[in-house]
């Protein structure tokens, strides 16, 4: 398993990004397409070949995007109007060649306000809307060799997949290849299960992994168990990213940031 940061939590420019990144030791970075341009099709060929370029001769890989659907504005998974889910679904393919362009292979799917049910909606009907969103974004990813990871979300944040067991039964209802699992430690947390019962249940759908805490800071800053996650991981046979994930507002990034992969390596070491 490798250690990836997602890129929101440090400030500045991508060259700052990536240079304070690389300093601390990270292998990849998680990339949220808003830091980057408002709406993704106004970034170029050459913008996208920099970016990724500048990455690489640092020694990160990019490993995908998250935060998906926060810009721009009007975008919705499982909103009643046909219109406005094709128009995200045409996004979500862009995204997909963003993240094919960038290295990546992977797009996180939370986004919690862009797949919530609306007044008057119920949660079945955002449900079933929902999986024919991810039906016909799945076949956007495949095409550009990508996987959408849907993430399963606390209850205060989504009304819409809160849990291990519903992101595998929309996974199964949608049937694609090219979807697949995202587990986040804070989210989990909401479910008042053990992390291992819930990294088991998904299992081999598991396709990445969100790496903070039950206060929604860096891994070891809060009171979830790492050892039974990492060990759980391990049992399901997982090799991919462990990915900061920092949801919390914070004074210090750049220490959060370190903190957070000393912590993970001092883990990793003791388990492997």
């Amino acid at each position: 398993m490798k250690i990836a940061l997602c890129n929101e939590l440090l400030k500045g420019s991508w060259s700052d990004v990536v240079a304070a990144a690389s300093e601390l030791g990270y292998e990849g970075l998680e990339v949220a397409p808003y830091t980057l341009a408002e709406d993704a099709r106004g970034l170029t060929q050459a913008d996208r070949l920099r970016i990724r370029e500048e990455a690489e001769s640092r020694g990160l890989r990019i490993c995908g995007l998250h935060w998906l659907l926060v810009s721009p504005p009007g975008l919705h998974l499982a909103h009643p109007d046909e219109r406005v889910r094709r128009r995200t679904v045409e996004y979500m393919g862009e995204l997909a060649r963003l993240c094919s362009d960038l290295g990546g292979e992977v797009m996180v799917l939370g986004s919690p306000k862009q797949r919530s049910t609306v007044p008057g909606q119920s949660r079945e009907e955002a449900w079933r809307l929902l999986g024919e969103s991810l039906k016909a974004a799945a076949r956007a990813a495949e095409e550009h060799g990508v996987v959408i990871a849907l993430e399963p979300l606390a209850r205060h944040l989504t009304d819409v997949v809160n849990t291990g067991r519903e992101a595998v039964r929309m996974v199964e209802e949608v049937g694609s290849p090219a979807l697949r699992v995202n587990l986040d430690v804070y989210s989990m947390s909401d479910e008042g299960r053990p992390y291992a019962e819930i990294i088991e249940e998904v299992g081999p759908l598991l396709a990445h992994f969100h790496a903070n805490d039950t206060n929604g800071l860096g891994p070891g800053m809060g009171e979830a168990d790492y050892g039974e996650i990492l060990a759980a991981l391990r049992r399901v046979g997982y090799a991919g990213w462990l990915s900061v994930e920092v949801l919390a507002p914070v004074d210090k990034p750049l220490e959060v940031a370190k903190a957070s992969i000393e912590y993970m390596r001092r883990l990793l070491t003791a388990v492997s």
